[in-house]
């Protein structure tokens, strides 16, 4: 039985809502202790087996479309533009979910998270295309900012959808790598931040990457410029729900 995802809370008067479309997920493969020192205390990076014997986490790029994204509460003045959000797999005292190393937005807007909620946000150019219509489809990205230009080729893969090395099966795989609701950053001028959000279980399509490269995570020390992502799914649009505004973790 596919995954069929999470139950959706209900939709409150503070949320936001977003379309998000040329959705994807490109991630890499990167040792655990890389990716433990960006985190805090009470947080271990998830371990993922893969075929040839290691063992090691992931890292995901993830860009898109934001179409229509806004507050519930609020005259809708839609916005529209290209995110990309990076994380890593991780867990809390057993509870899984992502750590958000950061965002890049290409809109003035972006000020508002870092303002309100002292998110780690940045403005980036960012360019996304995509042709879902061919019998393989087609997926590009560029992007600038301070970290320097970022770039991703994808072409989509033939045959049904198979589980990624690391994941016992496409069960495993959609629950883990394209379903987590639950979100921690380090907040600007300190602390941990936590927001959740609700989507629909994802059907995601198989790419190869042609050519890949995130500066973002390059600065970080988490890839280098000629790493080779893990793997790359995509997903023409995907409906969210976004719980806003963030919660500040109480201490334990």
């Amino acid at each position: 039985m596919r995954f069929s995802g999470t139950p959706r809370l209900p939709v409150r008067w503070h949320h936001a809502t977003t379309e998000l479309e040329d959705f994807a997920i490109i991630s890499y493969r990167v040792p655990l202790d890389v990716i433990a020192r960006h985190l805090p205390e009470g947080f271990e990076p998830e371990a993922f087996s893969f075929v040839d014997g290691t063992t090691a986490g992931l890292v995901s790029a993830v860009p898109f479309k934001d179409r229509d994204f806004h507050f519930r509460f609020a005259p809708k003045v839609a916005i529209s533009c290209g995110q990309i959000n990076y994380r890593a797999y991780v867990r809390r005292h057993g509870e899984r979910g992502v750590w958000f190393f950061g965002t890049n937005l290409d809109h003035p807007l972006v000020t508002v998270p870092r303002t309100l909620w002292r998110m780690p946000w940045s403005r980036s150019r960012i360019s996304i295309s995509a042709d879902w219509t061919d019998s393989r489809a087609r997926w590009n990205m560029t992007a600038a900012d301070s970290s320097g230009r970022s770039h991703c080729d994808l072409v989509e893969t033939t045959g049904p959808l198979q589980p990624l090395d690391g994941f016992s099966s496409v069960d495993d795989m959609l629950a883990i790598l394209t379903h987590p609701t639950t979100g921690w950053y380090r907040r600007l001028g300190g602390g941990i931040g936590r927001y959740s959000i609700w989507h629909p279980a994802m059907r995601p399509r198989s790419f190869q990457i042609r050519t890949a490269r995130f500066s973002f995570l390059d600065r970080l020390g988490i890839t280098t410029p000629d790493a080779r992502p893990h793997s790359a799914l995509g997903q023409p649009s995907l409906h969210f729900d976004i719980h806003t505004p963030p919660r500040r973790l109480a201490r334990t």
